[in-house]
């Protein structure tokens, strides 16, 4: 299968090596490698620069933006000015983050994959992060759902759920529109990746409002918000983020935020969430 992989880079110095060097080491090469240097002010776009001259597939993109880090829309601009460079010639596409070590089965295994069940639409590894010397899961989300830092689409799945929106909350709806039209999605827990930098570590204050706007650009309603952002809240043990995606949700809904899904589609992602929280209590 032909992998191509686009990576956003913000100033990742210190691990945008390790992760194109884990790339270069798979068993099955990607296709076509695009990193794209956002508005870096260290070393960064000098290490792709390097790595492109020694293996053809992989490809440097400089594009500008701020230099806030605002989850969602920053990297999913990124990684649209990668894809703007692309061909159609992919039978999967990924969005990887620029701080990931993979093992050199990684691709062939997402490959296997795709290839025993047709109706796969996304399938991943885990995220594992170090602590106290030891790699250990970064157990920020549901096993069953595919981090944002790992995202693998089969083509089609791709196209059917519109290519990735640039808001907070892309790495959730694209699952949710991908369920919508017929996908289902893969967690492989024996494919472990190496994490460098912790999710959420360059968030501010501004960017968890993000979340709970999220919520409501996502159809979920007040009730399945309020139950979301408790158990996210309870899940990283801080009662202020639980203020905050409140508050968030509810500036969105003043404000007339535009939604990220049709009325059809926020139907069905509510009766999902209820579907997925009552099998929880039963």
């Amino acid at each position: 299968m032909n992998f191509y992989i686009i990576i956003p880079a913000h100033n990742e110095e210190d691990s945008i090596g390790f992760t194109l060097e884990s790339l270069a080491l798979q068993t099955l090469l990607p296709k076509k490698v695009v990193v794209v240097n956002d508005n870096s002010n260290d070393s960064t776009q000098k290490i792709i620069t390097d790595y492109a001259s020694k293996f053809s597939w992989i490809n440097l993109v400089n594009t500008t933006s701020s230099n806030t880090h605002l989850p969602g829309s920053k990297i999913i601009n990124a990684f649209n000015k990668g894809l703007e460079t692309l061909d159609n010639n992919y039978d999967v596409l990924c969005k990887f983050d620029a701080d990931l070590i993979f093992p050199e089965n990684y691709l062939e295994e997402l490959s296997n994959h795709y290839k025993q069940n047709g109706k796969l639409g996304m399938v991943s590894g885990f995220c594992y992060i170090e602590k106290n010397k030891q790699w250990v899961l970064e157990n920020l989300t549901r096993k069953d759902h595919i981090r944002g830092a790992l995202k693998a689409y089969r083509k089609q799945c791709f196209l059917d759920i519109g290519k990735l929106k640039a808001s907070m909350g892309w790495d959730t709806v694209d699952e949710l529109l991908a369920k919508y039209y017929g996908w289902e999605l893969l967690t492989d827990d024996t494919l472990h990746v190496k994490h460098l930098k912790p999710t959420g570590i360059s968030y501010n204050k501004a960017s968890k409002y993000l979340q709970g706007e999220a919520m409501y650009k996502m159809r979920y309603g007040f009730i399945i918000t309020l139950i979301s952002a408790l158990k996210l809240a309870y899940k990283k043990q801080s009662f202020s983020l639980f203020k905050d995606y409140i508050t968030g949700y509810f500036k969105a809904k003043k404000n007339k935020v535009d939604y990220l899904v049709t009325t059809e589609q926020g139907k069905f992602i509510r009766k999902l969430r209820w579907k997925g929280m009552l099998n929880k209590l039963s």
